[in-house]
């Protein structure tokens, strides 16, 4: 009879420790699994690296979310601005037969200040996408009213085209974290192609350049040219969000903006466009 009740109290403690054992057990891998929960749900909201210094066709990791290399700025207003003001008539080709053949380029109606519509080219209206949004809109309407409706002309003898050829850009001057202020000489060229004739006008500006988040398009084997080329513009990471006519009696070196005041005429502000 006593070896029978300590068998059965044997049997008890091992089966009380085994129940206790699997309890703890049970409860770390539970506490790992929130654990690795945590981890993930951080990494989900934590932002990606920013692989966007192109130098010497080579992508820089930045560590600060708002640092950008010098060259890199200048290199996305040299490539935004020549797009935007490149105004050849054609679309961009997409094949080998459209380099030989282009396409014609249709244009894109724009509403313009004064309330009635006017054509920009593709190419433009897509560089407009490295462009804040709020500037956009009315810088748009003002390239609108820039470009000249003979650069949408099948008539040979009246198509004109138009192409800025900058001079100089200035190294970036940061105004504050993320933000740059870079000046920009150049001319804005017209060509008329049944004479050659040329207007030259001078397009010195002041742009306000800032850094920005950028987000791939989710499905890129179902995205659309248009589609690919915008998300392109907005890999740079970076943005227009102001510009000003270029003061060019100011030593640029200087951020002082009481010398702007030399660039004012007839009475109108050194802002292009807000």
């Amino acid at each position: 009879m006593v070896r029978l009740l300590q068998k059965k109290q044997r049997t008890g403690s091992i089966l009380t420790t085994f129940a206790i054992a699997t309890f703890g057990l049970h409860l770390l891998v539970l506490l790992f699994l929130i654990f690795q929960g945590l981890n993930i749900r951080q990494l989900s909201l934590r932002k990606q690296p920013n692989f966007v210094q192109m130098i010497d066709g080579k992508p820089v990791a930045v560590t600060d979310d708002l640092a950008r290399e010098p060259q890199a700025i200048r290199q996305f207003v040299s490539k935004t601005m020549t797009s935007m003001f490149n105004w050849t008539g054609t679309l961009p080709p997409q094949t080998i037969e459209e380099v030989s053949k282009p396409k014609p380029d249709l244009g894109i109606l724009i509403r313009t200040p004064q309330g009635g519509s006017q054509r920009i080219t593709t190419t433009s209206w897509i560089a407009s996408f490295a462009f804040s949004e709020d500037f956009r809109k009315g810088l748009l309407g003002q390239i609108a009213q820039m470009t000249p409706p003979e650069v949408f002309s099948n008539n040979p003898q009246q198509i004109i085209s138009g192409q800025l050829v900058i001079k100089r850009i200035y190294p970036p001057k940061q105004i504050e974290p993320g933000k740059w202020r870079v000046g920009m000489v150049a001319d804005l060229i017209q060509n008329k192609q049944i004479n050659g004739k040329r207007v030259i006008i001078p397009f010195n500006k002041d742009l306000l350049v800032r850094a920005i988040d950028y987000f791939p398009y989710p499905q890129p084997d179902s995205t659309t040219d248009l589609q690919r080329a915008i998300s392109i513009i907005r890999s740079d990471k970076l943005e227009i969000f102001e510009m000003r006519n270029l003061c060019l009696l100011d030593a640029y070196n200087s951020l002082n903006e009481k010398k702007s005041t030399n660039c004012v005429t007839n009475g109108q502000s050194d802002n292009f466009i807000r």
